[in-house]
């Protein structure tokens, strides 16, 4: 009898209810794992908001749906990396650097196959869905090139950041195939970043804006799908070709991985401001359509060009209106019921309001109670015209009337109030994070009804003449006395905009939308694709336990799946009204979708309130970082290679302080409206001096530990956080916070690194082998 019969005659024989019984004892472990990592930041976002601000939590039912689906996605997620792409990232680290592929020496296969898995590993990042619906709060007015990158350019700057990365792991490749020292590295790049962050803060406003993302995206970038694979490989390669040094050589990657996506950005921003292809630029296929119509001097088209500036201000928000759409544009947005400046339209208040504000401003040199000044164009157009109808008699609406030639406008004070959730927010294939990021984008003041014809003081919505389920426009540009049905027009595409759709329900512009699934496939399908690809076709090799393989790569897709899905409905919504409601320390704000008008600063003294802000983060910071389950692997490895020099509590409480560090100087950042580069970089070059005096294992681990800070928990709520922050205090952006957390670590490890290299060793203590830096 061989061996494989015997095997099989030996197997257990267990029910089903017996597998079952294993398998979710299993589960359980894993799920109770995640919960683990997640447990201290959700709770202490949700009682600080409670029992510190004395908010309650908006949408809760919702966010905590969100929360667990996210707790489920990232136990799908993990097992899936262990079962499907792990395995496969350490066969090709321990192959790849020994074996030739069609005849092509290891070092140019071993660097090519390095970009592409930098590349590919960052699509396959569920945090790099973060940045693609990050864009949607900034104003394009004021922050032209930054709004550009987020919304048109938002699939582009993924692209940029993988290439980054990939780049980032050529490198780290052939520095483990050399033996050089990554300190000449850190040299270079800090000296090249922190050149370029000064260039962009002084040279011009629009690309001073960008400083904070570009920044951010190194952060975004080192989660846990990129730091598993590029280490499995570079420990592959170190094992191949070491000779003799130091242990921890497989370190350092992670680091060029975090730098160069900075470079990147930077030089996508730079790309797009010197060639102005870029919103509201000089070039601007508009602007050059306009200026030619006011160069032309006639009458005609200097009132031509009047108007469309007058469109221009007010759909500035919700994307370009070039000559060439100018049909689809007419008809779908600027003939609706977005704000317009035009007083013929049926948006602006009634005669009888009108009268008695002009008696009032003339008696009192002050508007009626009630009504207010807009200097802008609020944020409008998120949701389809049939969420309004449905929604018209359920609230109060606000009504503008838009002062010719100007961007103010006199505002109805009305409260609002929450409403429930459109059934659109549930559907797989909208963006839902953005149903609920911004405060009011699902209450009916979105659009302006037409005329009060009964005279009671609430204007009527548009009828529905033709019976045909259809709103009438009234003015529609066609003639035909009809508006489309605005969900042709405003569902919400990639970038979180109104889609712009003919009214054939297929998206005008160049990205067309994903679904949670598909998106999920398509990050982690190609990345498995071409490692299996190279393994079996070059080098020849069949993968160990296929079957695992396959239920791995099938977990890692519905994990993603479910982790986005729970972004946008729980992490996003919490992390995005608590940086806006803990504002309210320090300033009077309205909170986050609040049912009746503003609150007061908790504390008379502003200084007081922010102070209180910063601790909010100091506290968030440590607690989250502690909760990281790659920093508890990352001390004892750490504790390994030095010997117990550097013990694994030091290093966790080392970091977990230096990120707490870091993101409460984000928050005071954004509280205090300070530029980013003050922040930047100086502690950047006092990290270069440190660097210097430090040996090269603590300089190789500790530049790394910034990675395993910005975790898929960590970066959705502290993004989240900081924009919301930025909302309510006025910044043009929120970004930086996630930057700045990552230089905290790096500067408190290598400091306390060089106290542990200097402290006297007992009797006891064996003998620390510290390679120096060379």
């Amino acid at each position: 009898m061989s061996a494989e019969q015997a095997y099989d005659k030996d197997k257990l024989n267990l029910s089903l209810q017996q597998k079952l019984g294993i398998l979710l004892s299993f589960a359980k472990d894993k799920v109770i794992e995640q919960i683990q990592c997640v447990w201290f930041i959700i709770l202490y976002l949700i009682l600080f908001q409670l029992l510190v601000l004395g908010l309650p939590i908006v949408y809760s039912l919702m966010i905590a749906a969100g929360i667990g689906i996210v707790i489920i996605g990232l136990a799908f997620f993990m097992e899936g990396l262990r079962l499907g792409l792990m395995p496969l990232g350490e066969a090709l680290g321990s192959t790849l650097p020994r074996k030739k592929i069609a005849g092509i020496p290891c070092l140019p296969t071993s660097l090519a196959f390095g970009f592409v898995l930098g590349a590919f590993a960052t699509f396959a990042e569920p945090a790099i869905g973060v940045l693609r619906a990050a864009g949607a709060g900034v104003d394009p007015t004021a922050a032209p090139l930054l709004w550009t990158i987020l919304n048109t350019g938002a699939e582009k700057l993924v692209y940029c950041v993988g290439a980054g990365v990939g780049v980032a792991v050529l490198l780290g490749v052939l520095r483990f195939y050399k033996g050089w020292s990554l300190k000449p590295f850190i040299y270079g790049g800090v000296i090249i970043l922190s050149t370029l962050t000064i260039y962009f803060q002084f040279s011009d406003p629009r690309l001073q804006h960008v400083l904070g993302l570009a920044w951010d995206c190194g952060a975004v970038t080192t989660g846990p799908v990129t730091v598993p694979l590029v280490l499995a490989l570079g420990i592959g390669v170190c094992r191949i070709v070491s000779t003799g040094g130091s242990s921890n050589t497989g370190f350092g990657v992670v680091t060029l991985a975090s730098l160069f996506p900075i470079l990147a950005v930077l030089c996508y921003a730079m790309y797009l401001f010197n060639t102005d292809n870029y919103y509201y630029s000089p070039q601007d296929k508009w602007e050059v359509y306009v200026a030619n119509l006011e160069k032309d001097g006639t009458e005609e088209g200097l009132a031509k060009a009047k108007q469309e500036r007058e469109w221009r201000t007010a759909v500035g928000k919700y994307g370009n209106a070039y000559p060439e759409d100018r049909q689809t544009f007419g008809n779908s947005v600027a003939d609706s019921r977005l704000p317009r400046p035009s007083p013929t339209l049926s948006e602006t208040l009634t005669d009888k309001e009108i009268t008695a504000i002009d008696k009032h401003l003339e008696q009192h040199n002050s508007l009626p109670d009630g009504y207010k000044l807009e200097t802008k164009i609020p944020h409008h157009a998120k949701v389809s015209s049939k969420t309004w109808r449905k929604k018209t008699s359920e609230a109060n609406e606000t009504y503008i009337s838009v002062i010719e030639n100007t961007d103010i406008a006199i505002v109805r004070e009305v409260v609002p109030i929450a409403v429930e959730m459109p059934s659109e927010v549930w559907d797989p294939k909208t963006k839902i994070g953005k149903a609920f990021t911004n405060n009011f984008d699902f209450f009916p003041n979105t659009f302006r009804p037409k005329e009060d014809k009964n005279d009671n003081e609430k204007l009527d919505p548009p009828e529905d003449k033709n019976n045909n389920g259809k709103l009438d426009d009234g003015e529609d540009a066609n003639g035909n006395g009809q508006l489309d049905d605005g969900e042709d027009f405003y569902g919400l595409d990639a970038e979180g905009k109104p889609d712009y759709s003919g009214g054939d329900g297929k998206l005008d512009g160049p990205d067309q939308d994903r679904g949670a699934l598909e998106g999920a496939l398509w990050a982690i399908v190609p990345l498995c694709t071409i490692l299996l690809l190279v393994l079996i076709v070059g080098l020849r090799q069949k993968p160990k336990h296929m079957d695992e393989l396959i239920i791995g790569i099938t977990c890692a897709v519905v994990g993603m799946c479910l982790f986005n899905l729970g972004i946008a409905l729980g992490l996003t919504p919490l992390g995005e009204q608590l940086g806006g409601n803990v504002v309210s320390s320090f300033a009077s704000i309205q909170p986050w979708a609040a049912k009746s008008g503003t609150l007061d600063p908790m504390f008379a003294s502003e200084n007081l309130g922010k102070a209180l802000a910063i601790l909010f983060g100091f506290i968030l910071g440590y607690g989250a970082t502690l909760a990281e389950p790659a920093l508890n692997a990352l001390g004892a490895t750490v504790e390994k290679i030095t010997v117990g020099a550097f013990k694994k509590n030091l290093l966790m409480q080392t970091v977990a302080t230096g990120v707490a560090i870091g993101i409460a100087t984000g928050v005071a950042k954004i509280a205090f409206n300070l530029d980013l580069w003050y922040l930047l970089v100086p502690p950047y070059i006092i990290l270069m001096l440190i660097t210097y005096l430090s040996s090269e294992d603590f300089v190789n681990f500790g530049w790394d530990s910034a990675g395993v800070t910005t975790g898929p928990i960590t970066v959705p709520l502290v993004l989240a956080m900081g924009l919301g922050i930025g909302a309510q205090t006025g910044a043009i952006d929120g970004f930086g916070v996630l930057a700045l957390a990552s230089i905290g670590p790096i500067i408190t490890v290598l400091t306390v690194g060089l106290i542990v290299r200097k402290k006297p060793k007992s009797s006891e203590d064996p003998e620390i082998p510290l390679k120096e830096a060379a």
